[in-house]
């Protein structure tokens, strides 16, 4: 039985990867910053709560990380941890940094001195390139991250490619595009807009404040997404690939699905409020996965037309 640590295994990633691993006949154990059941709703919403051992672990002690390493000796190490809002590494860039940039670090020191034969997956983030005008994105892009979420990932992929490169470890980035679920919290603008829209057709509030209407994004659906980082851990030598499904869309077009879904015109309900906008931003972000569809014979599944349908439907049901 392989046995693999899923480090943030409480967020809408682990515990999609969570589920996934276990349907793969997977011993799997995860970190939370707080253990605290309460932070496991997500594992509990999907019936595995029981099936995973969880650990406390604070990731900028490498004592600690290398500790468990030895405890578990796992096959596999999936990093999804980290500060993952934009709006919110404008406001906390210190924080932003040392949960992804000194992080990173450390789980790389802590397998290279303690077991160079696991496999190190990292979340990195479609945020890393930037601007490119409307120029899909794929692994030989440039980075010019805009913003300290997007600076924190780009260090930290070069983090994994220098200790993939130096230390003969298998360690390698998905640099993953948007990606959504009813496990997505209220704090990602996707949720908010879903929420939103369910509660004014439940006559729970009247309005919904949004920022920048006019971005377009790749959403894809994070189970598609876990299953392409169990993919990349499977390859027998490790290389970077862009996940996303291929398609953008303007946030207004997913505004119109999500509330053309309840019945509803958006144009009668949602506001644009100045405040709500970020220092930068990138209008246009479109993606090239070709590479993980020729090497990973991966493709996305599902599209943000039925991803949004899906979010409404689950939080609807909460709502009665």
């Amino acid at each position: 039985m392989k046995k693999a640590l899923i480090i943030g295994i409480s967020g809408q990633d682990g515990s999609y990867l969570a589920q996934f691993l276990l349907k793969k006949g997977y011993k799997v154990f995860g970190t939370t910053r707080d253990d605290k059941e309460s932070n496991l709703q997500n594992l509990a919403r999907l019936q595995i709560r029981e099936q995973v051992e969880i650990f406390q672990l604070d990731l900028l002690n490498l004592a600690s990380l290398a500790s468990l390493f030895n405890q578990i000796d796992p096959d596999e190490v999936y990093n999804l941890a980290g500060q993952s809002s934009v709006a919110v590494s404008f406001e906390k860039p210190k924080e932003t940094l040392e949960s992804i940039v000194t992080a990173t670090i450390n789980i790389l020191e802590a397998i290279k001195n303690t077991n160079k034969n696991i496999k190190l997956f990292s979340a990195g983030s479609s945020e890393c390139f930037g601007d490119t005008n409307g120029i899909a994105c794929k692994e030989t892009t440039p980075f010019k991250p805009g913003n300290p979420y997007g600076i924190a990932k780009a260090c930290a992929f070069w983090e994994v490619d220098c200790y993939r490169k130096a230390h003969k470890l298998f360690a390698c980035t998905g640099i993953l595009f948007n990606h959504e679920s009813p496990l997505r919290t209220e704090k990602f603008v996707t949720q908010k807009i879903i929420r939103g829209a369910c509660e004014i057709a439940a006559g729970r509030k009247n309005t919904l404040q949004l920022g920048n209407l006019l971005i377009e994004r790749d959403w894809g659906w994070a189970p598609d997404f876990v299953e392409a980082m169990w993919l990349m851990l499977q390859q027998e030598e490790p290389e970077d690939f862009v996940i996303a499904t291929g398609k953008s869309y303007s946030l207004q077009e997913l505004i119109d699905t999500a509330f053309t879904s309840v019945n509803l015109n958006w144009r009668d309900f949602v506001e644009s409020d100045s405040s709500m906008l970020r220092p930068t931003d990138v209008k246009i972000f479109k993606a090239d996965p070709s590479k993980a569809l020729k090497r990973l014979n991966w493709k996305a599944k599902k599209f943000m037309p039925e991803i949004v349908q899906e979010m409404v439907q689950s939080y609807m049901k909460q709502l009665i």
